[in-house]
């Protein structure tokens, strides 16, 4: 009885000192182990030698709290307290860390001990091989003769891709940092660059402070530079990023700033930047947005956006904008409630545009409530809207409704709506739908000038009908055919008053309005009167997953929509001009094998076009191929002197497993020249990504010049990056 005691205590402090060598795994051991956990030692063969040791042999293994320790042999002198292991040794927790050793002695509790022929892998991807690996401590890995990299090392003989040498590497498993004495960054063997001291995060660490992967870039502009980021951990839930970017013709500091918030977050991102190409001593932007979420379901959103030059987000590829927007909104969404209050703050980039005449202050509110009554059935809509915009011009000179900037005025407006919606399904399957309603909108303008009223109120009955008649058919091949036809008698009462035109300039003509009652983007205009609209729409839905559709439709008026003073509401080409409207004619198709394609367009009554856009995309596993084409008539009621005619491509194929290459051009047909045009490569494998672009901006005004940009990136998977796509991946040759 005595022995068996005994024997049950060495097989328990087995199991307890195997355990405790998972802290060489590089992740903290949560616990101690628990003997009443369920613990298992598997093994060929056990034995016990007098009372002191404690013998394991042949495909030793044991499992706890989903850690395993595999060995061929581990014996347990208990006299010396000692735990002696005989490899192959493997070591695993989580499937994360994985370390492998030929052979070692550790003392019992694995504080400390020696490891011969080590290695130690992180997340099956990264690993340190060295001669031997000492535990210090409980906490720390000295691993002597080293060498870490993440390439696939499938011959001894060869070298991997790249790796980094060192005398000594010591890993602080508490602070999950790799600290390196000596170190050599070696590509195919060959020593690149030398640093006594070098510091890098376990790769197991998410967030750490230290140097990011740098970047070379050749612009015109600028000339020749590199961008070396700084990664700054601030907390658990904030960071900031600094980016020294130092060319031959600009000295600039990038920087970004997150942090994160138990309800919300937010990110600035912005430069500050030094250089020859500016008359300014310095130019800088910030852009940031936030969100927040507050009490009873409402949403706290901002952004900021500013610039001290116009040409600073172009010349330095930051952004494309032309017109910045800054805004602060409060939101809520329920059910059967929507509110939105927001403030905006507009500045043009544009040539020719002036901030002072464009309404560079905007206040938004909207409420909207629904109600069911029960006797009446159907669906009561009340809203609610304001709008303001301010101009910081003292100009009160009225020029045309379509040219804005022309003027000083600024609007307020606000308007109050009421309507029912019910639906009927009538005999044959025929869906209905009716509305009707009332809205009531009241404006007052400053600087309004000659031509317009200072205020003026509108009141606003409308009624419509909609009746349509879904038919579906299934063919023998087993394709489903949806036809509906559709059809509304709309009527708007009131007359448009005598306001400038300042919100409803442009105005869009496509499906999602075809049916609407006003196609105006604001209540400053309405269509009114009385109209029909008729259209009908396809879809064919193929068993191999194709589907194509077809929608055609036309709005017909018994009178020509005019607006105050006998001008046109809408612009040549909106689409909405006259008693007929254009026909809109769009369509769509997509296949089982990616491709993509969307049509839409507008044609007038000889038939010719007024506007069109196209956009074809196919993708599959190797390639990502798109192409736009956009065509709009000249109308000077839209700023728009000439006729655009401009198409667009975009690709990224995958040459090989490991080369891909994108390009991207985009050429204005009506001026007969290229806009911009960029090409690149990138390669990638397990443990490297090495990128290389170029890129030509043509464009010029009189604060931008044509540029060509060129941009070499290399970035160390495994450190800076992980591979979850596994078809990276080299492969070994058996």
């Amino acid at each position: 009885m005595k022995r068996l005691i005994r024997l049950r205590k060495l097989v328990t402090a087995l199991i307890m000192a195997g355990l405790s060598l998972v802290a060489l795994t590089g992740a903290s051991l949560a616990q101690q182990a628990d003997p009443a956990a369920a613990a298992i030692l598997v093994a060929d063969d056990v034995r016990l030698t007098g009372d002191d040791q404690l013998i394991a042999s042949g495909n030793v293994e044991v499992m706890y709290d989903g850690r395993r320790l595999q060995a061929r042999e581990i014996i347990y002198d208990r006299e010396n307290d000692q735990l002696i292991l005989t490899g192959p040794i493997t070591i695993t927790e989580a499937g994360e860390t994985m370390v492998l050793a030929s052979s070692g002695a550790m003392d019992r509790d694995m504080h400390n001990g020696l490891l011969r022929g080590a290695r130690v892998v992180f997340d099956a991807h990264t690993q340190i091989a060295a001669n031997e690996l000492a535990r210090v401590n409980g906490r720390y890995n000295q691993l002597y003769k080293a060498s870490v990299t993440s390439c696939r090392v499938c011959d001894s003989d060869k070298p991997p891709l790249w790796q980094i040498r060192a005398r000594r590497i010591v890993h602080d498993e508490k602070e999950k940092q790799l600290y390196f004495d000596n170190a050599q960054f070696r590509v195919l063997d060959t020593p690149i660059f030398y640093l006594p001291r070098l510091r890098l995060p376990d790769p197991t660490l998410e967030r750490a402070t230290g140097f990011l992967v740098p970047s070379l870039h050749n612009s015109s502009l600028l000339g020749f530079g590199v961008r070396v980021p700084y990664f700054i951990k601030i907390g658990d839930h904030k960071d900031l990023t600094l980016t020294p970017y130092w060319s031959t013709k600009s000295r600039t500091l990038e920087f970004r700033y997150r942090q994160a918030f138990r309800t919300g977050r937010i990110e600035f991102s912005g430069a500050v930047s030094s250089d020859d190409i500016s008359t300014r001593d310095s130019r800088a932007y910030i852009f940031g947005n936030g969100e927040f979420l507050l009490q009873r379901d409402f949403v706290l959103r901002f952004d900021i956006e500013a610039v001290n030059d116009n040409s600073y987000l172009v010349d330095y590829a930051y952004s494309d904008k032309d017109r910045l927007d800054s805004e602060i909104e409060i939101e809520r969404v329920r059910r059967d409630e929507y509110i939105r209050a927001a403030i905006t703050q507009f500045h043009t980039l544009r040539p020719g545009e002036a901030n002072s005449t464009l309404p560079t202050t905007a206040f938004n509110g909207e409420i909207e409530q629904r109600y069911r009554p029960g006797s009446l059935g159907g669906e009561l809509r009340l809203g609610l809207l304001s709008h303001g915009h301010i101009r910081s011009s003292n100009l009160i000179s009225d020029g045309p409704d379509f040219d804005p900037f022309a003027d000083g005025r600024d609007v307020g407006r606000l308007g109050v709506s009421l309507d029912w919606h019910r639906n009927w399904t009538l005999p044959g399957g025929v869906l209905a739908h009716f509305q009707t309603g009332v809205a009531v909108d009241t404006f007052h303008i400053n600087q309004s000038g000659a031509t317009s009223s200072s205020s003026a109120t509108e009141v606003t009955p409308s009624t419509s009908v909609v009746l349509r008649w879904p038919l579906v058919k299934s063919a023998s091949n087993g394709a489903s055919h949806v036809i509906e036809p559709a059809v509304q008698l709309s009527w708007v009462g009131g007359d448009n008053p005598n306001i400038p035109n300042d919100e409803s300039t442009r105005i869009e003509f496509d499906e999602g309005n075809l049916f609407a009652i006003s196609r105006f983007s604001a209540p400053d205009r309405r269509e009114r009167g009385l109209s029909a609209t008729y259209g009908i729409t396809w879809t064919r839905f193929a068993p191999k997953g194709w589907q194509t559709s077809f929608a055609v439709g036309q709005v017909v008026r018994k009178d020509r929509q005019l607006e105050v003073n006998g001008l046109p509401s809408f612009t040549n080409t909106s689409g909405l001009r006259g008693k007929y409207t254009d026909v809109l004619v769009a369509g769509q198709l997509k296949t089982s094998n990616g491709l993509i394609f969307t049509a839409r367009s507008l044609f007038d009554g000889a038939f010719d076009t007024t506007k069109a856009e196209a956009r074809a995309s196919w993708r599959n596993d190797l390639a990502k191929i798109g192409a736009t084409y956009i065509w709009l008539r000249d109308d000077l009621a839209e700023n728009r002197p000439g006729t655009i005619s401009e198409w667009a491509f975009d690709a990224s194929y995958r040459l090989s497993r490991h080369w891909t290459g994108n390009a991207d051009w985009r050429y204005d047909i009506a001026s007969d020249r290229s806009v911009r045009a960029g090409l690149g490569v990138i390669y990638t494998n397990e443990c490297v990504d090495i990128e290389l672009s170029a890129s030509r901006r043509f464009t010029s005004s009189t604060i931008l010049a044509p540029s060509t940009d060129i941009s070499f990136t290399v970035g160390l998977r495994g450190f800076t990056t992980k591979t979850r796509d596994k078809s990276y991946v080299r492969t070994c040759r058996k």
